[in-house]
């Protein structure tokens, strides 16, 4: 096996073989593969000659409290018929990372297919997102909406600076590079977008896109950005506007409201709903996974409203027995002398004097994102500690749930 950079000369025809093997492209999106491949920072896997394993990553930032934060987000992941079950995907991805991390990354992220598989390479699953289905002449919105303005893929400047622009939390992700909303759009080839261009000169200020299901009535949102709340109950009433059609609207629940709110009646339509093909319901999923890919560059630019909590962290990382024996970034294993308050810092070593407690990046990561609190953490994943520290850690880290709000 040999890792290396996408060549788009050799590797063009071999990427597009996979990604039909396994169901990702037809011959109306095969045209656009070369496109999505230059746009991002890609390795392979060759076996006997040919790429047959493909991994593709794109930078940005996540926000950690009013933190920016650097992020390698792998945006794709793909292994051929003939070499599954060879720790092809595992490997290349180790790699990706340690380029990353090299690159200035610290941290990284990836939407999973199913939880297990990338654990091994030090992700920690984040936390639940909350996806409605409805009918949208239910949404409980006064307000008229202005006539919007109808988008398309031809928009994707103005698109992608609304995304940029959007309100946003922590947790939240955001990419510079317009590939990957372009990336996004051709995914979404029957989707259309709605939106308003109040901006002083002229910007996208707030919008939504969706893409139809098949058949009729239903709608995907794919994403939502908005600036303020007024912005965003326009949008809403733009989807309540589409009700004499559309039957049913699937998103997700923007950060930091909570969308049951402007809901009539959701209990009594979820139960005339129910197991038909406009069902109204709320489903919980967890399909996002973050690591560190640098422990001290994190907590340089963790700044926590408590009281200092000093403690040793005994740290694994299970990337390492995936890297390649020439590469220089390793994981982040190790002991640290760790700070967590207003200033909060690592260094490697430890403190006889201090706590420690022992986790694996994956859970490490959860805690300093504040997915779960540390004694919840305890319960299921691989985190201990002496009572005390754990509870200290609670309070130290009541944190917003972190959530994205960019699908990955």
């Amino acid at each position: 096996m040999i890792i290396r950079e996408y060549n788009s000369k050799k590797d063009k025809d071999a990427v597009r073989r996979i990604w039909r093997e396994i169901g990702w492209i037809d011959k109306n999106r095969e045209r656009h593969v070369d496109t999505i491949m230059e746009s991002c920072r890609s390795f392979v896997a060759e076996l006997n000659g040919e790429a047959e394993c493909v991994v593709t990553s794109a930078p940005g930032v996540v926000r950690y409290l009013d933190e920016d934060l650097s992020f390698a987000c792998c945006t794709s992941a793909a292994t051929s018929w003939i070499a599954r079950r060879q720790g092809l995907l595992r490997r290349l991805l180790a790699s990706r990372l340690a380029a990353d991390a090299a690159e200035g990354g610290l941290v990284a992220g990836l939407g999973m297919f199913d939880q297990g598989f990338y654990n091994r390479l030090g992700y920690g699953t984040g936390s639940y997102e909350h996806w409605f289905r409805f009918d949208p002449s239910t949404l409980c919105v006064r307000a008229k909406p202005r006539v919007p303005r109808r988008l398309t893929r031809d928009d994707a400047d103005l698109i992608h600076a609304s995304r940029r622009a959007r309100r946003r939390e922590h947790g939240s992700v955001s990419f510079e590079s317009m590939s990957v909303t372009t990336q996004d759009l051709i995914w979404s080839e029957k989707g259309f977008g709605l939106g308003y261009c109040d901006g002083p000169n002229g910007e996208l200020t707030h919008h939504v896109w969706c893409t139809p299901r098949e058949g009729s009535g239903h709608c995907h949102v794919d994403w939502v950005a908005f600036q303020t709340p007024e912005q965003l109950l326009e949008l809403l009433a733009v989807l309540r506007s589409l009700g004499d059609q559309v039957h049913l609207i699937e998103m997700r629940e923007p950060p930091g409201i909570q969308l049951q709110d402007l809901l009539d009646r959701p209990f009594r339509l979820r139960g005339m709903t129910e197991k038909s093909k406009f069902e109204n319901r709320t489903d919980a999923r967890a399909y996002w996974q973050m690591r560190m890919l640098d422990v001290p560059g994190c907590l340089s630019k963790t700044r926590l409203r408590c009281e200092e909590v000093n403690f040793n962290l005994e740290l694994t990382d299970p990337v390492e027995a995936f890297l390649p024996e020439g590469s220089e970034w390793r994981g982040v294993a190790g002991n640290y002398a760790v700070t967590l308050g207003p200033s909060s810092g690592a260094e490697k070593g430890t403190d006889d004097s201090l706590p420690t407690l022992k986790a694996t990046i994956n859970a490490f990561t959860r805690l300093w994102l504040g997915v779960r609190s540390a004694t919840g953490i305890a319960f299921t994943d691989d985190l201990s500690g002496p009572q005390e520290l754990l509870e200290r850690l609670d309070m130290a880290l009541r944190l917003p749930q972190p959530k994205p709000d960019w699908d990955f």
